[in-house]
């Protein structure tokens, strides 16, 4: 049955009510310097701001983020494996500045994750420091808590979308990791790694292009026709 003239004017009324109600709440419940919300972190940088809403949220107080980062919405932050959990390092997650966390996100820290400066992730992008071990074949797999390893990633890096980054991973400066990736281990900088487990496709060394983890005189392209 179409709609009169009444019914679909007052469902554009209504459609606009609510999305103009809903950018007012996004917007007034974001995380911003000023906020108690944002006052709860160890460290919350001038022109910086948490999406609303958030996933999970705990762990505030040892939770340090930079200047001028963005972290979408939906996104989680934990530090520790609850929030009244007592033995959390005072650094056990550090977001550096200008960065930017895609939505649906998640990074969970236990002992250290430091993310540098200019790093900007996808979508969907999980980081932890921690795992679950499951060397006791009768206690359930999610009751046996790994060990925790450090995880780090370079200034200027770029995660694609969905990638996961496991405990011990350590990424360097200017890297690209492509969607979908399952990352754990070294990863030198300048370089591009893809696949499950991610491996380095091709690196910067000299200014040059090069395959994989080899040296120079595998040149692909010099570093100006390979960008």
């Amino acid at each position: 049955m179409a709609e009169s003239r009444f019914q679909r004017r007052r469902r554009r009324i209504l459609n606009e009510v609510i999305q103009r109600g809903w950018a007012a709440v996004r917007s007034a419940g974001a995380i911003a310097p000023g906020t108690l919300a944002a006052e709860r972190f160890a460290t919350f940088g001038a022109g910086s701001i948490i999406g609303f809403p958030t996933a999970v949220l705990y762990g505030e107080r040892q939770i340090h983020i930079g200047r001028d980062t963005l972290i979408c919405g939906w996104v989680t932050l934990a530090a520790g494996y609850g929030p009244h959990q007592t033995t959390v390092p005072p650094r056990a997650l550090v977001i550096g500045d200008r960065c930017v966390i895609g939505i649906r996100s998640g990074i969970v820290a236990h002992q250290s994750i430091e993310i540098g400066d200019d790093v900007w992730f996808g979508q969907a992008v999980y980081v932890t420091d921690a795992n679950h071990g499951f060397e006791d074949p009768d206690v359930p797999i999610g009751r046996q808590l790994g060990p925790h390893q450090s995880v780090s990633i370079g200034e200027g890096s770029w995660i694609g979308h969905g990638v996961v980054i496991l405990p011990g991973s350590r990424i360097g400066r200017h890297v690209v990791v492509a969607a979908g990736s399952v990352v754990r281990g070294e990863v030198p900088d300048h370089s591009v790694i893809a696949g499950v487990p991610a491996k380095v496709l091709r690196r910067r060394v000299d200014g040059r292009w090069v395959k994989g983890r080899a040296d120079a005189d595998t040149v692909l392209a010099t570093a100006g026709s390979a960008e």
